[in-house]
């Protein structure tokens, strides 16, 4: 055993030697130190130098500097970000308005990709695509039936504009081979807006993209020439953009002078943003729907309403990013999304949310899940340290998002075990294409609410579902689960086929709204700030 010991000993001798040997013959016996100030970087730069000119293995610079670049922003805040040229391109297109591509969307509900509307004037369209196709093969990869995600089947249908792909459909029992020539598509952010009743109007937005101010225009100018005098305002969900289209939509609403909004960094100087009082919206109520989603411009927006008194906030708290990225774009296609400022609500507000101290900044949504904040509006984590006053003396907080005016839980009281399990099995969606398969021919031809709405009632899809259910997936409800759950799970069935319809999304989000809490919440609450009950 002592010799054992003393074997381990002199080779850990030997081994440091020998390391010592190493490094005195690569300083040439001297002890060598290199300046390695902080200020200018000197420090990094030297460390990579140091890699480049002496590392063991070749190394690959660009992966090294990826990853120093990736580390060192890490100690910064969440939302200052390294894009790598694969990755900026796709932050720029989801915001751009437009991509290039072949104009289709798609549900993918067993496995294989089903075609849910072919973009009008698209390139699908005029190289003869239809509706209800399934998509065998990209070019010559197969898609269907061999567990493909539905994000590369996204990349591999988008291309250059010019570009050729060649799209394998069954339709009807047959195989068809399509050569598509990609082009520019348009993407839309206004996923839905109809008018709820002869006053109330209903805009659903997705995102601020570059298109958003002149969709929302549109479709307000809509429901404006149909009445409207009330508007519930959907930014559920809404993670964000640009911030010049958030403005704009509050210029809308706002009366001249009105402050928006103000940014503010170390190294950028205070700016103000005020409403020029030509929005046409000014006379509207307003009703602003949130959730923990609805993050950044979409804050900008509802904190911007909220201060001025100018519309209720119904929902739950939003997400809580208050920081101003700019864009810092190189040559070989990469991009630096970096933290230059704060924004603040008119009140004086910054709504972002923790990040250092331990804060874990990433599991925040679960975290509120678990405490019951989704729930309980007593469980929401609000900073009162410090109190802020809107422009009629309301008091607010800032610190972690915008907290809504009117809270409204998520309901959790009709998700029974039935319920639970055809979400799972996505039964509902599977089951939708199926009835869309066998009435394609009535379906997709519809454009008028009222006369799909007798349609799908004539149907009689409340048997059809249940019988689908237990045939498909063996799923059948127990005694007394489908009278608890039906009044929730028809509307979403109902919801998710009428989309075959010609009307799309509006026909979704019209069909949900029975069982939209949030929307009735807004609907049947107060038109404004002041019908709030006291304590609110």
């Amino acid at each position: 055993m002592k010799k054992e010991s003393l074997a381990v000993a002199v080779f850990g001798v030997v081994i440091g030697i020998l390391a010592t040997m190493l490094v005195y013959n690569l300083t040439g016996g001297r002890n060598v130190k290199f300046d390695g100030d902080y200020n200018r970087w000197r420090k990094l730069n030297l460390i990579l130098e140091q890699v480049q000119e002496n590392y063991v293995d070749t190394i690959d610079m660009k992966n090294m500097t990826d990853a120093a670049v990736v580390a060192a922003l890490a100690e910064l805040d969440p939302h200052s970000v390294y894009l790598p040229p694969v990755d900026l391109e796709a932050s720029e297109t989801a915001l751009a308005g437009n991509f290039d591509g072949i104009g289709i969307q798609f549900n993918v509900p067993n496995d294989t990709a089903i075609v849910l509307n072919v973009i009008q004037g698209g390139p699908s369209e005029k190289a003869g695509l239809m509706q209800g196709d399934r998509i065998i093969k990209v070019d010559e990869r197969v898609i269907a039936g061999s567990r493909t995600p539905q994000d590369t089947m996204v990349s591999l249908m988008k291309g250059p504009s010019g570009t050729k792909v060649k799209i394998t459909v069954s339709r009807d029992g047959s195989l068809i081979p399509f050569e598509i020539t990609r082009g520019k598509i348009p993407v839309h952010c206004v996923d839905a807006s109809f008018m709820i009743d002869d006053t109330t109007g209903y805009i659903k937005l997705s995102k601020f993209t570059r298109t958003t101010y002149a969709e929302f225009a549109e479709a307000s100018a809509k429901l404006l020439s149909c009445g409207m005098t009330r508007l519930i305002f959907d930014l559920r969900g809404n993670t964000g953009g640009y911030f010049d289209q958030a403005y704009l939509l509050c210029n809308e609403f706002l009366p001249h002078g009105a402050p928006v909004v103000y940014m503010e960094g170390l190294h950028r100087p205070r700016r103000d943003f005020n409403a020029d009082g030509n929005g046409k919206l000014q006379d509207i109520s307003l009703s602003v729907l949130t959730d923990e989603s609805t993050a950044s411009s979409s804050e900008i927006f509802s904190g911007a309403m909220q201060d001025n008194d100018r519309g209720v906030i119904v929902g739950r708290r939003t997400y809580g990013k208050g920081l101003v990225q700019e864009p810092i774009n190189f040559t070989d296609g990469s991009g630096l999304r970096l933290t230059v400022s704060r924004f603040y609500t008119p009140s004086g507000r910054c709504i972002q949310k923790p990040y250092t101290d331990g804060y874990d900044y990433a599991y925040d949504i679960y975290e509120r899940y678990v405490h019951g904040e989704f729930t309980d509006a007593d469980s929401m984590k609000v900073d009162r340290s410090v109190e802020y006053h809107t422009l009629g003396g309301r008091t607010v907080y800032g610190g972690g998002g915008i907290i809504p005016d009117l809270f409204v839980p998520m309901d959790t009281t009709r998700a029974t075990d039935f319920f639970i399990n055809c979400n799972r099995k996505a039964t509902q969606m599977r089951f939708a294409s199926a009835v869309f398969d066998k009435y394609k021919s009535e379906l997709s031809v519809i454009d008028d609410f009222s006369r799909l709405q007798s349609y799908l009632d004539a149907l009689g899809l409340e048997r059809m579902f249940l019988d689908y259910a237990a045939k498909t997936d063996g799923l059948r409800p127990v005694s007394g689960e489908w009278d608890l759950t039906k009044d929730y799970m028809l509307p979403q069935i109902y919801a998710l086929v009428g989309r075959y319809s010609k009307l799309d999304d509006e026909a979704f989000y019209r069909l949900y709204l029975p069982v939209d809490e949030t929307i009735k919440a807004a609907y049947h609450g107060p038109v404004n700030v002041w019908d709030l009950s006291i304590g609110e």
